[in-house]
């Protein structure tokens, strides 16, 4: 009896071990955040006039974010393929879980997550179907060239990371000094994250060819771009504070963002064990963060009988 048992045990773990392996291969987790986060930002930040019903019965928004993530779960596949062997250095348990996979699945896998994003594409229009088809290509690209190519990686990354909001952004067509800055501090505070991340993996980027800031002109010279970047970071969360109005929820994250900045300036300065590593998640922390800030400055604003 024992013995039966025990087999079917181990395979069962072995099935799991798979599936968490296929789901970080992919990226699933970042994939589900950023489905929430352009979720939060469409309907709350670029529409403004549609009602709650009409978004929810609007089948061309809700593709385009299925379509978006799909193609984000096909880029973590490919991105994952290339970054193989510097995963299995600086990522050693997500490289075990992985290897529970052949590698045949995994590009299986990526081939019918584009499939997908571009049959649902076509769908809406052909307008959409271009949209992700370049999406698609620059994320092999960025994962194939780009991502060796120093400072060029971290640009098109962010860049990448920010392309389905661009896409949301241009669909509601609502432009304004408002979204201009929001869209360059978050692009800033992504941009920032990368290059803090590339100071933890240094030494596997230069043994993989991985040409990053910090493995070219040294971390003393990063960090001294990282202060720059930081502090016009800074001068912008003050600015959108002031002109969100502190009546918002918005505007008070924006505030508290200074001391998280100065914080993390703190931290890079004092560089101490594990500082880089606090910093760096402190910093997705408080994306995370904005993400909730604008879904409750949003309810509030359109829905204030919910609070």
């Amino acid at each position: 009896m024992n013995d039966e048992v025990r087999p079917t045990s181990r395979n069962a773990l072995y099935r799991i071990s798979q599936l968490m392996g296929f789901l970080l291969g992919a990226r699933f987790f970042v994939a589900i955040l950023l489905l929430f986060a352009l979720y939060v930002s469409t309907f709350f930040l670029f529409n403004r006039e549609e009602s709650f019903r009409n978004f929810v019965f609007d089948y061309k928004v809700h593709s385009i974010i299925i379509c978006s993530v799909l193609s984000i779960l096909a880029g973590g596949i490919i991105n994952r393929f290339y970054d193989k062997e510097k995963d299995q250095l600086t990522q050693p348990f997500r490289s075990r879980l992985q290897n529970f996979l052949k590698e045949k699945y995994f590009l299986t896998a990526y081939v019918i997550l584009n499939l997908f994003s571009l049959g649902l594409a076509i769908f809406v229009s052909h307008r959409v179907f271009i949209f992700f088809l370049i999406y698609q290509f620059l994320m092999w690209f960025y994962s194939h060239k780009l991502s060796k190519i120093i400072v060029l990686n971290n640009f098109t990354f962010v860049s990448l990371t920010l392309y389905p909001f661009f896409g949301m952004l241009i669909y509601y067509q609502t432009f304004s000094l408002k979204i201009l800055f929001l869209a360059i501090f978050l692009f800033l505070m992504l941009f920032i994250i990368d290059v803090t991340k590339d100071t933890l993996t240094k030494n596997a980027d230069k043994m993989f060819g991985y040409n990053t800031l910090a493995n070219r002109i040294g971390f003393q010279n990063t960090r001294s771009i990282l202060l720059v970047l930081l502090i016009i970071t800074l001068a912008i969360s003050v600015i959108l504070s002031i002109g969100i109005g502190f009546k918002n929820i918005m505007a008070w994250y924006f505030l508290i963002t200074t001391l998280v900045i100065i914080g993390t300036i703190f931290m890079l300065f004092r560089n101490q064990k594990n500082d880089k590593f606090k910093s760096l998640n402190l910093l997705r922390l408080w994306i995370f963060f904005g993400i909730l800030a604008m879904l409750f400055d949003g309810i509030f604003h359109k829905y204030p009988w919910l609070i």
